[in-house]
């Protein structure tokens, strides 16, 4: 007798049971912090009140959206996310790449090693502590670029409190941090090139820039593809934390971005506006989910990877 799919399939699970039982918790997870708050987002088209609850306070449609398009901080808030975004992508995103290959063709191993304990430590400082750094380090009074300023003759301006500056600290300083621990996923997948094609170039007499254009870049190519399409995805997460605890009075002019406006008006407010809040949330997702499918399908369409 020819089993049936189900049989066939019931064969399967019951052979791989530790890995099903192994889904169960993530599946959990997904289902309790990322699907089941989909039902809170409809108070995004309601006027939303605690009393009433989610079901039945009153339904008011796109009011929230047009009342934020319509607002006076529309088009800076949404310059100034842009900006941060793509500087911050157009940044961060190659470094951890260059840093790998070039940890690649270190020949000391000790010396290797020592260098990637060296990058991989700032990851794992937290954000506060992180930005109190970066608020000691170039502070205008007792920092020690103010002390090498004074040193070479000229006095330091108060970079944090220069609106023009924000960016620039922000991004390198996460430059700083987080481009050791990111080069790990590129050194798994230049460990994952076969030898056999770098002794042929070296038979060849290529050079160390051939075999990184011709061999290594090629390999790693797919998974650089990847994380380029989850980081778009992930574009206008710029790390909220860090960006409200660097922000002052002086520096708002380019550092308010829409996760910073949604917390100080939607939520910081004497009368929190939750379906305010929650209308600018799902904007910024609707244009992250449509920048993900764009990229996606650009990258199909040039023949390199894709996440479906």
């Amino acid at each position: 007798m020819i089993p049936t799919n189900k049989a066939r399939i019931s064969r399967q699970v019951l052979r791989g049971w530790q890995l099903y039982l192994l889904l169960i918790l993530p599946l959990f997870y997904l289902i309790l912090f990322r699907y089941a708050p989909m039902y809170g987002a409809q108070i995004a088209f309601k006027n939303y009140s605690i009393t009433k609850g989610i079901w039945d306070s009153p339904w008011i449609g796109f009011n929230h959206f047009i009342r934020f398009f319509n607002s006076y901080d529309f088009w800076r808030i949404m310059k100034n996310t842009l900006l941060l975004s793509v500087y911050h992508l157009t940044v961060t995103f190659p470094f951890p790449i260059l840093f790998a290959l070039g940890l690649h063709y270190i020949a000391n191993v000790k010396f290797r090693k020592l260098m990637q304990l060296i990058t991989y430590a700032p990851h794992f400082i937290s954000v506060v502590v992180m930005v109190g750094l970066i608020m000691q380090f170039l502070s205008p009074r007792t920092g020690p670029m103010a002390a090498f300023g004074e040193w070479l003759g000229f006095q330091m301006p108060n970079v944090m409190g220069d609106a023009a500056w924000f960016k620039s600290v922000y991004v390198w300083s996460d430059v700083w941090q987080h481009t050791g621990f990111s080069c790990i996923i590129f050194l798994a997948a230049l460990a994952g090139i076969d030898p056999a094609l770098h002794e042929a170039a070296l038979m060849d007499g290529a050079s160390k820039l051939r075999r990184i254009w011709h061999i290594d870049l090629p390999g790693i190519m797919p998974i650089a593809v990847i994380l380029l399409i989850l980081n778009v995805g992930r574009i206008f997460d710029l790390g909220f934390e860090k960006v409200l605890l660097m922000q002052n009075p002086l520096n708002t002019r380019s550092s308010e971005i829409i996760d910073t406006y949604v917390y100080n008006t939607g939520l910081k407010s004497m009368v929190p506006n939750f379906s305010y809040a929650s209308a600018i949330g799902l904007f910024k997702n609707v244009i992250a989910f449509i920048l993900v499918m764009s990229v996606n399908q650009l990258s199909k369409k040039f023949g390199q990877s894709s996440l479906w």
